[in-house]
């Protein structure tokens, strides 16, 4: 995506200094933009649990950057050994998987780069910490053209079911108040949550760019407030109309007929189809059921946890009491950011971070490779590969 005319992705090796990994540090917008290097395991770990960095696919393509950057450390010391590296990459993984529990992209994206370098140090070649460097750096990056790709396709496929409601809105003749497709999404599905084009607004900026008319309805998106700052952000910077509402509003504006469809993004997805979201999807998704609308759920098939098929076996992330007590923003005032307290000091605070919503209440999975039910079998017929691998 282009950022004042500048084309970007969300996570990149520096262009004159390949130890370091730049990403966009996500705590400074909508007010700066921000790039920050990366330059050890230890520092992206940070960047992924302080959420400098976030959203499903780009966790997993820092984590695969993250194992790059391991085997490059390990090969620039003094005579490194296949035994070394293997030891460094063994404790990056440790370290980078236990920072955020839930998104199963982390994992998937770690686990690519570790087989590529174990390939790498197995072929016998003369300079194993060489082939190893180069083996992680193609993975990382071939991984995250994947996800980006998958993302691009994603919104293909989503596109043609909101041109589709735009169809029907004017064969039925609305009001002309009326005449765009009204989305609503929560927390961020863009292209800040992965490494291009985004999950859940795949298609809103794919419809858009093809002249349909669209309104998106943007989730706040209480603590971290991910939906005003940066779903908000993108669309502005990409012009497509659209209003922040409080969390809680989503339910009156489907009731008054002022939603044609829900698009969420997710963490992770189970084999059955239970998809795991930002805090309060559940919530919208029982809401869209009432009142008879579609709710889907776009995501690649990086996100689908094959191992798992009840959502109630997905760890769910407890992050700190803070971020529920105190809201941090920027002051008009002399343009520098706050953190203010909003609850009484010695109130305490639960942050659940994420919440599953049930394959009954989902409409479709927005996949890479179309819309495909939320069931054991569906999801097996659209990626057989990975289903005969578990059985399915």
């Amino acid at each position: 995506m282009r950022v004042d005319g500048v084309w970007y992705r969300t996570i990149w090796p520096k262009k004159d200094d390949e130890s370091v990994v730049q990403i966009i540090d996500q705590r400074q917008l909508p007010h700066e933009f921000v790039v920050e290097d990366i330059d050890s395991v230890d520092a992206m770990c940070a960047a992924i649990k302080d959420m400098h960095l976030r959203g499903a696919g780009l966790i997993g393509c820092a984590a695969a950057y993250g194992i790059y950057l391991a085997v490059r450390s390990a090969a620039a010391e003094k005579a490194p050994s296949a035994a070394s590296i293997r030891a460094r990459v063994g404790a990056a993984g440790v370290a980078l998987r236990a920072t955020r529990p839930t998104a199963v992209n982390l994992r998937v994206g770690a686990e690519r780069v570790e087989v590529a370098v174990e390939a790498a140090l197995a072929s016998g070649g003369s300079d194993p910490a060489a082939a190893a460097v180069a083996a992680a750096k193609a993975e990382a990056a071939r991984f995250s053209d994947e996800d980006a790709e998958a993302c691009r396709r994603i919104g293909e496929a989503g596109a043609i079911l909101l041109e589709k409601i735009w169809d029907r809105k004017r064969e039925g003749g609305s009001s002309v108040s009326e005449k765009r497709v009204n989305v609503l999404t929560h927390c961020n599905a863009g292209w800040l949550a992965f490494a291009d084009w985004g999950s859940a607004l795949s298609p809103v900026y794919a419809a858009f760019d093809k002249g349909i008319p669209i309104h998106v309805w943007v989730d706040e998106t209480r603590p971290r407030n991910q939906g005003a700052s940066l779903t908000a952000w993108e669309l502005a910077s990409h012009g497509v109309p659209h209003t922040v509402i409080v969390d809680n509003a989503g339910g009156h504006l489907m009731r008054s007929g002022m939603v044609d469809v829900c698009i969420t993004g997710a963490d992770r997805v189970t084999r059955g189809g239970d998809a795991c979201n930002k805090i309060g999807t559940y919530l919208k998704a029982l809401a869209a059921r009432d009142n008879d609308l579609p709710f889907y759920v776009a995501l690649p098939s990086s996100t689908i946890d094959w191992q798992i098929e009840d959502g109630a076996e997905i760890p769910i992330e407890e992050r700190c009491a803070d971020e529920v007590r105190y809201a941090e923003g920027m002051c008009e005032e002399d343009g520098k950011r706050r953190k203010v307290l909003l609850t009484p000091r010695l109130s305490p605070a639960g942050n659940w971070a994420f919440d599953v919503t049930p394959r009954r209440l989902v409409t479709g999975l927005l996949t890479e490779r179309g819309v495909v039910g939320a069931s054991v079998a569906a999801l097996a017929e659209a990626f057989p590969e990975e289903a005969k691998k578990v059985g399915c």
